[in-house]
């Protein structure tokens, strides 16, 4: 039974240590957060001693698979013992990504206020490996508009977001039929097709687009599995209809010209 924190953040580890711990020193609230770190096979283990230390702002758990099994494995083992330990709330940060100070108290303000919101993201300054700023991500704050722009990427920054973790009993966890990172996308567009769920305009956190994430080297199969996606929740309309020729565009752009691009059309 839960007793000290009302949300535990949910982090995914793979051979990254240091992008847990600078993840994890970046968390500054005025209230205890509780973190679960799920280690999915990896060599370079976490150090729990030094998380320990860098993180005193709530407790931290560590569970470990035996083996290599992916984000969506690791993600979902978090969410059942998020489940198991009665959180009402459950966070999701990646290991390397920041959060700006207050950025929890803020969504779980906004939570407060607003019952009927489910899930709660936020947008973000989007950063290189080496801290250098690339681009704002600026992404819909309405309802209806997220909903019909789910057709044309994910309208929700995976690290940035909470939801109360009543909505599992409906929507279930990752979607493991998708693979290469688009899980969370299948995810998001349960949400919303059962939930209202929306985005925070303050950018709260620090995105880093790492070169050897799956985003970047396994791209094209990442769209594939979006056009899945899409396809499994299609009707004939406008968004639908352009979300699915967007994509098939994007099987033929680099991740670095669409960065390159959102470059300079913040910039014009």
């Amino acid at each position: 039974m839960n007793t000290n924190s009302r949300l535990v953040i949910v982090m995914a580890h793979y051979n990254n240590p240091k992008g847990l711990e600078d993840s994890l020193a970046s968390i500054n609230e005025p209230f205890d957060i509780d973190i679960l770190v799920i280690d999915d096979g990896s060599v370079q283990k976490p150090n729990e001693n030094r998380v320990r230390e860098i993180y005193i702002s709530g407790r931290v758990f560590f569970e470990y698979l035996e083996k290599n099994s992916g984000v969506g494995v690791a993600a979902n083992l978090g969410l059942k013992r998020a489940l198991e330990m009665n959180y009402e709330l459950i966070g999701r940060l990646d290991c390397g990504d920041i959060f700006k100070e207050n950025k929890c108290a803020k969504q779980i303000d906004y939570l407060d206020a607003h019952s009927d919101v489910k899930l709660l993201g936020t947008c973000a300054d989007v950063l290189d490996n080496n801290g250098v700023f690339l681009h704002e991500l600026q992404l819909p704050s309405e309802y209806e508009i997220i909903k019909k722009r789910m057709f044309i990427n994910s309208m929700f920054l995976n690290p940035s977001v909470i939801f109360r973790s009543e909505i599992l009993e409906v929507v279930g966890d990752y979607p493991l039929k998708y693979k290469r990172a688009s899980q969370d996308y299948a995810f998001f567009f349960k949400v919303v097709n059962n939930y209202k769920a929306e985005n925070l305009t303050e950018r709260l956190m620090y995105y880093i687009v790492d070169p050897n994430s799956i985003s970047t080297t396994k791209r094209r199969l990442q769209v594939l599995n979006r056009l899945r996606v899409i396809l499994d929740n299609f009707y004939f309309g406008i968004y639908p209809i352009y979300g699915l020729f967007r994509n098939i565009l994007l099987l033929f752009l680099s991740r670095t010209f669409t960065t390159q691009l959102k470059k300079k059309t913040k910039k014009s």
